[in-house]
């Protein structure tokens, strides 16, 4: 399981890149897209929409299940990935680059609630 150590993770397998602007990119785990199996549609948030932190924010369907995605910190989003919307098997291919979303957190120090590698992959397999 590929997992990049420059990046933040959620206990519900997202990721986040945080941006230097202090924005972040968020998508879904290897881990995640192979539990899933092959992902067909993606449903993403609006651009200018606020949600809280581990809201539902879009959903995620696959041949196997529907799955929501969760907001990792409270925020507003900025951009929607158009490309990964319209080619969702994207994320199956590349997870880490096929981001779903832009958004700028509410509180930048929130990242710091955020998982690492580590502590992620020792929650993904507990």
């Amino acid at each position: 399981m590929k997992m990049p150590t420059h990046l933040k993770y959620t206990p519900s397998h997202e990721w986040i890149a945080v941006e230097p602007d202090g924005t972040m990119k968020i998508g879904i785990t290897d881990f995640a897209q192979q539990q899933l199996g092959d992902i067909v549609f993606l449903e993403l948030p609006k651009v200018g929409a606020h949600y809280a932190v581990s809201a539902v924010c879009g959903v995620i369907e696959s041949v196997k299940a529907v799955s929501d995605l969760y907001m990792p910190l409270a925020g507003s989003v900025l951009a929607i990935n158009d490309d990964v919307a319209k080619k969702p098997e994207q994320v199956n291919t590349d997870p880490y680059g096929a981001w779903m979303f832009r958004f700028k957190p509410d509180h930048a120090a929130d990242a710091g609630t955020l998982l690492d590698a580590a502590a992620y992959e020792r929650e993904a397999h507990e």
